[in-house]
């Protein structure tokens, strides 16, 4: 092992991963640059700089002119360096991305199931397919993120059930592992879109706060001290099964081998799809699926406000009772009929949960620009992966 007096081994990782941290994050530096912002000497930024370049992770990419004497190096994280991949698995569709190690996406896929629903062959597929658009050997991977719905085990990493993935049980993270030989990790779809959501969004740079998704299902992501809150079981943020006042209770809600709980009943029963849908059609607006229904509320104005406000209603029962708990002050309203509300309806659950809940959280729409922002979210999760490994001893 390398040694060298009065520069212990911890410290030398500690110093190459800020100055890796720092040059993904802003981009082309000098020494200088680095130094100032790390706190590290000129000396020791240099070294620091040598180990990256010797571990091809930094180059050259140019110079910047200074004051006296010559022109400084800008120093810039090289992208080949490493690649990961990032997928949403969803009942009909998989969408699957490579991103270099900036983040920046360089192919991403979409591809049906088919008559196949071994997980292992589809996923295998959508990685092959990804892998081969960016040009990039699926050696090259880095850190693999699968975001699925359902409740994910923290402990054995698998899929504990999903009404939607009913072929995705125990065994299906080791046996991904096992053909894609590196490590994989699989992720509840909603706590992926938060990640996303505290990088790019609404809840940017923030610690703490909670994501209500509202879409074909409902779900909830928690956010605290700037970590995910999973809970022992990988069950927290289910808040479809919350009992709501005047709504049946989830009826048998066990989960053996081979059977799924029920959903009936609960707060699922009052703002999944289709129960917006339904609801929408009682005040005139059956146009379609939820999120068509919410956006033509939106845009009539005066007309549609019944419909907003009953939606927001029931919204708010689930926002007040995490709001209680938790107290995480910001609530982002995500997935398709919330994005679709907009300010309409977040403006709505904010003055509704005020009138039932002494926590008054601010209620925002997501902000994430990405299309698809549980599969960026995957991305995310997998660069932290990378990096991670990139500076492994």
């Amino acid at each position: 092992m390398e040694r060298r007096p009065g520069v212990p081994r911890l410290l030398r990782e500690i110093n190459d991963r800020a100055a890796l941290d720092l040059l993904l994050a802003t981009g082309p530096m000098t020494r200088g640059q680095i130094g100032e912002l790390t706190g590290l000497s000129k000396v020791t930024a240099s070294q620091t700089l040598a180990r990256l370049e010797e571990r091809g992770l930094v180059e050259v990419v140019g110079t910047q002119a200074g004051g006296r004497g010559p022109n400084a190096a800008l120093y810039a994280v090289i992208p080949s360096s490493a690649y990961v991949a990032g997928l949403e698995v969803g009942p009909e569709l998989i969408s699957a991305a490579v991103a270099d190690i900036h983040g920046r996406t360089i192919s991403e896929v979409v591809v049906e199931p088919g008559a196949d629903d071994d997980p292992v062959s589809v996923v295998h597929d959508a990685i092959v397919k990804a892998c081969r658009g960016a040009k990039v050997s699926l050696s090259k991977l880095r850190g693999v993120v699968i975001g699925t719905p359902g409740v994910v085990d923290p402990r054995s990493g698998d899929v504990r059930f999903s009404f939607d993935l009913p072929g995705w049980h125990e065994g299906i993270h080791e046996a991904l592992a096992g053909d894609l030989r590196r490590k994989v990790t699989i992720e509840n779809d909603v706590n992926l879109a938060a990640i996303a959501e505290r990088a790019d969004g609404a809840a940017k740079g923030l610690d703490d706060f909670v994501l209500l998704w509202a879409s074909r299902g409902l779900g909830l992501a928690i956010m605290l001290g700037g970590r995910l809150h999973r809970g022992r079981s990988g069950s927290a943020g289910e808040i479809g099964y919350l009992p709501v006042p005047g709504v049946p209770l989830p009826e048998d809600i066990r989960t053996e081998p081979g059977r799924l709980p029920s959903l009936a009943g609960g707060l699922q029963s009052l703002v999944s799809a289709e129960a917006v849908t339904e609801l929408a059609r009682s005040y005139g607006f059956a146009v379609g699926s939820a999120t068509e229904c919410v956006k033509v509320a939106v845009a009539a104005g005066a007309e549609g406000e019944p419909l907003l406000d009953e939606i927001a209603h029931r919204l708010a029962l689930g926002v007040a009772a995490v709001c209680v708990i938790l107290d995480p002050g910001l609530v982002v309203l995500s997935g398709e009929v919330g994005h679709a509300g907009g300010e309409a309806l977040t403006s709505r659950v904010e003055e509704a949960v005020a009138r039932i809940c002494p926590v008054r959280p601010q209620v925002v729409t997501t902000t994430v620009t990405d299309d698809n922002p549980v599969r960026r979210g995957a991305v995310l999760a997998a660069l932290d992966e990378a990096r991670e490994e990139l500076l492994a001893p």
